[in-house]
């Protein structure tokens, strides 16, 4: 393919299967909140908030098994690298597996360290560490699906993505309706749920995958595991200083009261379910650059750019007008305690404008991760980080929640800025040969 056949046509063909995938992923939160919003109070709530923000945290910093393989598969791809783009899966596979197996090894100490930082009440704690306590069983299976997705993402098969996360999603929902609404176990029954679905997820994935598992005889090659780790490695700092930006706004929230803290979880899966679909666009944009990167072809690398933001931003406009003008009826219809309700509706404007305003730090990442130039990520995460929570400091003292939100408006800003300072140095080096440490 040459940097001329990457039509608009053929991006949507690619990118619409992933947002549907991405939205059933997305829509795993939001099931999980809406369940606990019509059958629970406030406290349940925030309880359900806290603790998937912290297990987020706790998965999402292992998110760099899905982004370094895409990255890395896509450029085996390009390279036309057979042999190399099925033990990319494998080790993915292994990796995965094993860190899972130690999290739940480990979860004992992890939830302690975990949830000692929310500001969150005793009551909203308890009933956290209930959902903690379920949903831990499904770590293996959770990261070992990262490693799956990623590989459909990297080889471009991504009607399967879209069919691992949608049984994902349905056993979710499902399990949850009978677990909450039907057997009474509050936010531990959203915890079961969700752990059960992941499992029935990873078996469905293994199927869908089985011809990349055929026995590589490069599985173990030092120079490839170097790489792997080096990519795996700034990917995961960037991971963690991201998330730990998400972890504060919630901790925000928290500390001025239940109500609000329940009021900004409901808005966050909105964000959640922007972010998830429009990645949809970013991760197009990761195999497309991927190949263009393995190919050391610059034109199409920077057509790829264009063509996906594009999209992206007509996108998330779309997007931005659909809450602004319906997100109101949503809440309304679908969070049952009134104080949660009225913190949402108020503060719904500011969770409106995300979907357009982070298509450009959605892209970069997209950008970035395809070419695995991992240390400009971490670099501009940690910039990121470090400006966001000070400014949070600063505008949540003096006007409260509404200073909450315009600081997280603002760190989409600056990792947008701070991301887009590398932009010129990738496009050069997309015509040099790639380091030997990628």
């Amino acid at each position: 393919m040459t940097s001329s056949t990457l039509t608009r046509s053929k991006v949507i063909a690619l990118a619409v299967p992933v947002m549907l995938a991405q939205a059933a992923t997305a829509s795993t939160g939001v099931v999980d909140t809406a369940v606990m919003g019509l059958t629970g109070d406030k406290v349940e709530l925030g309880a359900v908030g806290v603790a998937a923000v912290a297990m987020n945290f706790l998965y999402w910093a292992f998110g760099f098994l899905r982004m370094s393989t895409t990255g890395l598969t896509a450029q085996a791809n390009g390279a036309s690298d057979t042999a190399e783009v099925n033990a990319l899966l494998q080790r993915a596979l292994l990796v995965g597996g094993g860190m899972g197996l130690i999290i739940l090894c480990l979860s004992p100490l992890l939830r302690q360290l975990v949830f000692t930082p929310f500001a969150a009440n005793d009551d909203v704690k308890t009933l956290a560490l209930s959902y903690w306590d379920a949903r831990i069983w499904g770590a293996p299976a959770v990261l070992m699906g990262y490693g799956i997705t990623g590989w459909l993402l990297g080889t471009g098969r991504t009607g399967w993505l879209l069919a691992f996360q949608i049984v994902m999603n349905g056993v979710n929902g499902v399990l949850d309706v009978w677990f909450v609404a039907g057997l009474d176990w509050g936010p531990a029954g959203i915890g079961a749920g969700t752990a059960i679905a992941e499992w029935v997820a990873l078996a469905f994935g293994l199927f869908v995958v089985k011809a990349g598992l055929s026995r590589s005889a490069n599985l173990f090659d030092k120079a490839r595991l170097i790489a792997l780790f080096n990519a795996n490695r700034d990917v995961l700092i960037r991971t963690l200083a991201l998330l730990f930006t998400f972890a504060w706004f919630v901790n925000s929230g928290a500390t001025q009261g239940t109500a609000i803290l329940a009021g900004n979880e409901i808005l966050l899966q909105f964000v959640n379910v922007a972010a998830f679909i429009l990645d949809g666009f970013a991760f197009v944009a990761e195999k497309e650059i991927g190949e263009a990167y393995g190919k050391r072809n610059r034109r199409r690398l920077v057509r790829a750019m264009r063509v996906t933001t594009e999209l992206a931003l007509l996108s998330g406009a779309v997007i931005s007008a659909l809450y602004y003008f319906g997100g109101g009826w949503i809440i309304a219809n679908f969070v049952n305690d009134p104080e949660a309700r009225s913190v949402a509706l108020a503060f719904l404007p500011f969770c409106a404008v995300i979907p357009f305003i982070g298509i450009p730090c959605w892209q970069l990442d997209g950008f970035f991760l395809g070419a695995t130039q991992g240390k400009a990520l971490r670099n501009a995460a940690v910039i990121t980080t470090i400006l966001y929570v000070a400014s949070d400091i600063i505008l949540r003292g003096q006007f409260g929640n509404t200073g909450v939100w315009a600081a997280f408006l603002a760190m989409y800003a600056i990792r947008a800025v701070s991301l887009g300072a590398y932009l010129p140095g990738l496009i050069k080096r997309s015509e040099a040969p790639i380091p030997a440490n990628g």
